[in-house]
């Protein structure tokens, strides 16, 4: 995500702090939201296949490779 679409996203909470939204941008507002939150997952994502645990025994365990319950 570009700083041009996080700064649109200040833009409108500001705005709708002050005098509120039109339908409109709401929809934009929501729209922005959901692609910011996707972005910063695939971000946490990518971060986490990248980590790998030392083990008690000295055997390495990537983070990807190990099964969450």
């Amino acid at each position: 995500m570009d700083e041009s679409r996080i700064g649109r996203i200040n833009e409108l909470y500001k705005k709708s702090q002050k005098e509120g939204l039109t339908p409109a941008e709401k929809e934009e507002q929501k729209k922005l939201r959901a692609e910011y939150i996707a972005a910063i997952r695939g971000n946490l994502k990518s971060q986490l296949n990248n980590v790998s645990l030392l083990n008690p025994d000295g055997t390495v365990t990537e983070l990807s490779k190990k099964n969450v319950q």
